[in-house]
């Protein structure tokens, strides 16, 4: 299979991709070794495969694959490119909702990843569905608009189930274009709950580069929000292009890694198995 050719937003030369889906994704159809070949041309040193899990049959990724199936293709994945210099670790993407927290716990105690992130997505019925929010983010509030699912990331992040929380405000996607990101920027102290509470469970934030690719056209979360999170104690970051296709891998990660250095962090903090580790953040970034 020929490896695609990098595209200009594609980083080069970076210790870490830690959110990559494969075709054992419902919404992605690039087989792990096109991005393990294009992350050894772009010089990427490691990679998270963290395909989707859902907890409820009516989610696409609900029984998408099994948990041996997606193993095995990740660990033998990983034993193929060991010798190119890449590594790869076997994680994944659960969605989260307080209504199936026990599924997950069941879930996790169960199978054991390299690394978790945990994903607060437009739930079935929720407001944030395509066919549901535009009432919904009319003649409301935005604190209105916006509780669901802030509510819900708090939950995640209190569970202490999961290393990251994933995109932690991509509900501005969803409420695109009916509500802009500008509103909720002007409105800092919404995202504070949920900061608060990863800081206080000691679980990462996810600085996820998608939104770059999307009409929000900024980082989830922004970078003002990444910058509380540091004045507020928060010392565990991951980063992530959140790669569905092969030229989104890296996509946007210079951006990302940058924003992360001028919020003062020199390290993200990561897991391999059991073993949590701290990668320093490439020299370039320094000062900004």
């Amino acid at each position: 299979m020929p490896i695609p050719e990098p595209t200009e937003r594609q980083a080069r030369d970076l210790p870490l991709d830690a959110h990559v889906h494969t075709d054992l994704s419902p919404d992605s159809d690039v087989p792990i070794d096109v991005y393990a070949a294009l992350a050894v041309e772009l010089g990427v040193a490691e990679l998270a495969i963290t395909d989707h899990i859902d907890f409820d049959p009516r989610d696409p990724a609900y029984d998408y694959t099994s948990f041996e199936d997606r193993e095995r293709t990740v660990r033998d994945a990983a034993e193929r490119w060991a010798d190119r210099g890449l590594a790869i670790q076997f994680g994944a993407e659960l969605t989260y909702h307080s209504s199936w927290d026990g599924d997950l716990r069941d879930h996790l105690a169960r199978y054991r990843y390299d690394f978790t992130i945990g994903s607060v997505h437009d739930w079935p019925g929720s407001p944030y569905v395509p066919h549901s929010v535009a009432g919904w983010a009319t003649g409301r509030s935005l604190d209105d608009v916006v509780g669901p699912y802030f509510a819900q990331v708090v939950a995640a992040a209190r569970s202490g189930l999961f290393d990251t929380i994933g995109h932690l405000d991509v509900v501005k996607r969803y409420l695109y274009p009916h509500i802009p990101p500008a509103p909720l920027a002007a409105r800092p102290e919404l995202y504070e709950p949920a900061l608060v509470a990863l800081v206080e469970s000691g679980t990462g934030l996810e600085l996820n580069t998608s939104g770059l690719r999307h009409t929000v056209a900024e980082t989830y979360p922004p970078a003002p929000v990444i910058e509380r999170f540091h004045e507020l104690g928060g010392r565990r970051v991951t980063i992530g292009s959140d790669a569905h296709r092969s030229d989104w891998l890296a996509w946007g990660l210079d951006d990302g890694y940058r924003i992360l250095a001028r919020a003062e962090f020199a390290e993200l903090t990561f897991r391999r198995g059991g073993e949590r580790v701290t990668v320093p953040l490439p020299e370039r970034f320094s000062g900004g």
